[in-house]
């Protein structure tokens, strides 16, 4: 199996059709959370994402405030800002739809699993070794997907546990070993913040067991006017063109 991973489009709809123009054939898509929130196509995108064929989705944290399941008590000043403008913008079916997603972990099969921040919580955001060790024990399957940081990077353990990378470039290629477990960012399609400004996606191919994660330009202008246009915060769309 081939599969898409994508993660964190918040309604950035230029970046998810160039994510899916480079990303080329593929069995199925994983999705990772936060379709939603800071963008200005939160409809757009979650209409795309839904026409995918073989998509598991699961929810991220500006899903569940977006669609109503949450409140936004818990989100700083822009991300509250662009939310409740989303939540406002959202159809009654695309509201509906954000709300039935499932939470995470989910076992895509008998080696791959996928959360939106952590398998131990949904909404934990893994920056450091400590609770990298801590999702690498409590995951259940040898290679487990997460989002939510909008960082890429790779922790592995066999022996001993390690940091590999950051993934960097155009592409970062990483063969899995039957003998270790693995934790997976594979980076932000709409909002990148590790410097790259890039749509960051991951290739998974179950068959020679690798994971790359691939960098793709999009149309940066376009996605920062629809930001301007729509009333959201400026700086919104500053931030897309520096990856922070």
């Amino acid at each position: 199996m081939k599969y898409l991973v994508i993660s964190d489009v918040h309604a950035n709809l230029e970046a998810l059709e160039a994510t899916l123009a480079k990303a080329g054939p593929h069995d199925g898509v994983l999705v990772l959370g936060d379709l939603v929130g800071y963008g200005a196509d939160p409809n757009a995108v979650i209409e795309r994402i839904r026409q995918l064929p073989a998509a598991t989705i699961i929810r991220g944290n500006h899903d569940k405030v977006g669609a109503g399941i949450e409140n936004v008590e818990a989100f700083n000043h822009l991300a509250k800002h662009a939310i409740t403008w989303t939540a406002a913008a959202l159809t009654p079916g695309n509201r509906s739809w954000l709300a039935e997603l499932p939470a995470g972990p989910v076992k895509i099969d008998s080696w791959v699993e996928i959360c939106h921040g952590a398998p131990f919580d949904e909404d934990v955001y893994i920056f450091d070794d400590l609770d990298a060790r801590r999702a690498l024990l409590m995951s259940e399957r040898a290679l487990c997907l997460f989002g939510h940081t909008h960082v890429p990077a790779v922790y592995k353990f066999d022996t001993d546990f390690h940091s590999i990378g950051p993934p960097r470039g155009e592409t970062f290629r990483l063969l899995l070993n039957d003998a270790a477990k693995y934790l997976v960012n594979c980076g932000a399609v709409g909002q990148p913040r590790d410097g790259d400004p890039r749509a960051a996606f991951g290739i998974l191919d179950t068959a020679s067991q690798t994971l790359t994660v691939m960098r793709v330009k999009y149309d940066l202008a376009t996605a920062q006017a629809k930001i301007i246009a729509a009333g959201l915060p400026e700086v919104l769309a500053q931030r897309l063109a520096i990856g922070r």
